[in-house]
């Protein structure tokens, strides 16, 4: 079950935009004891890429209200908010859509994400690439085309993810997480301005690295300047931060410094 504006349900439109067009954004959201974690966050991701697809916004106490009456009731699981332009329009013209949608999906937290933690995951390297296209990167749409194409490529070697490349080689992120390495004192991660999501841990990682003493550099990189780093690690909303193990035939070491990161960003 689901809920749709606050009320459960078990279907939605077909007509719904988002179904026709992926014409929408979401974001998933962690929750410890039935509270979301960075709702802030959230919330601001969302305002971002509805203010750039010109959708209208819902009610926000609203939507709040439903995400508490859907959350599970567990130490640990996560949300998935989900909005639409609605149902409206002729063809891809969007007017007449005046009323968003939104739907709301409760899920178990993934247990293998806990030895992710303790041991890492292995990265491939994945041969789809993304297109490039400014207007939408860094915003969640509900358009995931390239990001299916790129894990299915994952699942057919057997790797739980791959980091993904644009049509100019640059590293862009992985299948479902954003990416950082070290060298040093110095973190690196892509600066995603043709591609890619920029989600709310990479965001929140970013801004803690200052206090731990470490410097940030966001650039166009290419898989040559990964594979030399001391350590890299990926973040993303559910699984906070996990450090990387392997990449193709590069095993890298751990230090505490994604523990760390992981333990601030699930405390707040």
């Amino acid at each position: 079950m689901f809920w749709v504006n606050g009320v459960p349900c078990d279907s939605i439109s077909a007509s719904d935009r988002s179904f026709q067009y992926g014409d929408g954004v979401f974001t998933t959201m962690l929750l410890q004891d039935g509270k979301v974690l960075h709702w802030s966050l959230h919330t601001q991701r969302l305002r971002e890429g509805l203010n750039r697809l010109a959708i209208p916004h819902p009610n926000w106490s609203d939507v709040e209200r439903w995400v508490a009456n859907a959350a599970i009731e567990h130490s640990r699981s996560g949300i998935k908010v989900h909005i639409s332009r609605g149902s409206g329009g002729r063809g891809y013209s969007p007017l007449g859509c005046e009323s968003p949608v939104v739907t709301i999906s409760a899920f178990q937290y993934p247990k293998h994400y806990s030895t992710w933690h303790q041991a890492g995951l292995e990265l491939g390297i994945c041969q789809t690439q993304l297109g490039l296209n400014p207007t939408l990167a860094g915003i969640k749409h509900n358009n995931r085309l390239e990001q299916i194409m790129a894990k299915a490529e994952m699942d057919a070697v057997g790797l739980p993810d791959g980091i993904v490349t644009d049509l100019n080689e640059h590293i862009v992120e992985t299948t479902m997480a954003n990416l950082f390495w070290r060298k040093g004192q110095t973190l690196y991660t892509p600066k995603m301005v043709n591609a890619g999501v920029k989600g709310i841990t990479r965001n929140y990682v970013a801004a803690q690295l200052p206090s731990l003493g470490f410097s940030l550099t966001e650039e166009d990189f290419f898989i040559e300047d990964l594979l030399c780093a001391d350590e890299v690690f990926v973040t993303n909303a559910i699984l906070g931060v996990a450090p990387v193990s392997k990449i193709a035939h590069h095993s890298f070491s751990f230090s505490d410094l994604a523990k760390q990161l992981r333990k601030s960003y699930m405390s707040c």
